[in-house]
């Protein structure tokens, strides 16, 4: 069963203040720092945990990818004058047996965080490792989450979930616990968030005069791949969505047995004109305090 939701919600509409963890494996690719300078900038979003994600079973993976992302995160802080609670996560994906939760700081702190609150909303760019874990030691702490997360691709006509892309294989054994939990999931496929490719000359073109553009094209072209002409942001998109609902369009799928066999809400259309031109106007508006 398939159900498209709609949103009234407008772009130019005051929201309120929503709390939320990022978890993020900034270390990966160029498209982390553009979605977290972006939720940074969000007045109507508090950031109570920045937690760093691993990409070790990458082949492209530094060694210590974690702590890479940690880096980063603190780097990416420190340019635009903010202070945030930075926690180090997972070192690498989640055990074969026994124990197969990676035991961190971020996942604790969102075991923490969702025993105090009636509801925990939390933001991933990555692997899964750290809310897994954090569901694996805690099962009650599950209704309680909201998880949006970017990865796998839904063949909406179908209702095929395809899970043989980056973010699903840097923890296969995480995204079941997600599907096979209690938590609401807001997921963002890849072959929807596709439409987000964007031409290195456009995005200088307008955001190279202004010192956080700049900060942000370099980490473009000094990425081992930084000669590339192009590039997909694929994880503004998720942010940009979760801040702007009306960004994109939400689909209500019941997946199948081997998947979760449960209702789980995929993005199934973006505005990616509307998020590049949001993002421009924020970009350009902010200043270090």
């Amino acid at each position: 069963m398939m159900v498209c939701l709609a949103f009234s919600t407008s772009t130019i509409q005051a929201q309120e203040v929503r709390s939320v963890i990022v978890d993020a494996d900034t270390g990966n690719e160029v498209d982390d720092f553009y979605a977290l300078a972006r939720i940074f900038m969000e007045p109507s979003v508090e950031i109570t945990a920045l937690n760093s994600a691993h990409w070790q079973t990458s082949h492209w993976a530094v060694p210590n990818s974690m702590e890479n992302s940690h880096r980063l995160n603190q780097q990416l802080l420190g340019e635009m004058n903010l202070n945030l609670k930075t926690l180090r996560g997972a070192t690498a994906r989640m055990y074969d047996w026994g124990d197969r939760a990676q035991h961190s700081a971020a996942t604790y702190e969102i075991i923490r965080q969702a025993k105090e609150k009636d509801e925990l909303t939390i933001l991933v760019l990555g692997a899964l490792t750290n809310v897994a874990s954090a569901i694996y030691l805690e099962p009650e702490i599950a209704k309680k989450l909201k998880v949006y997360w970017l990865g796998t691709t839904m063949d909406f006509a179908n209702r095929v979930l395809k899970r043989d892309d980056f973010n699903p294989l840097m923890d296969p054994y995480a995204l079941d616990v997600l599907l096979n939990s209690e938590a609401e999931m807001f997921i963002m496929p890849i072959n929807v968030a596709v439409a987000m490719e964007i031409d290195f000359d456009e995005l200088q073109a307008k955001t190279q005069d202004h010192f956080l553009g700049k900060f942000l094209l370099d980490r473009w072209t000094n990425h081992l791949d930084g000669s590339r002409k192009s590039r997909i942001l694929w994880d503004l998109v998720l942010i940009s969505a979760f801040i702007y609902p009306d960004f994109g369009t939400l689909t209500e799928v019941q997946t199948s047995r081997d998947n979760g066999n449960r209702k789980i809400k995929f993005y199934s259309e973006i505005d990616s004109e509307a998020i590049y031109q949001d993002f421009y106007e924020t970009l350009l508006a902010f200043e270090k305090e």
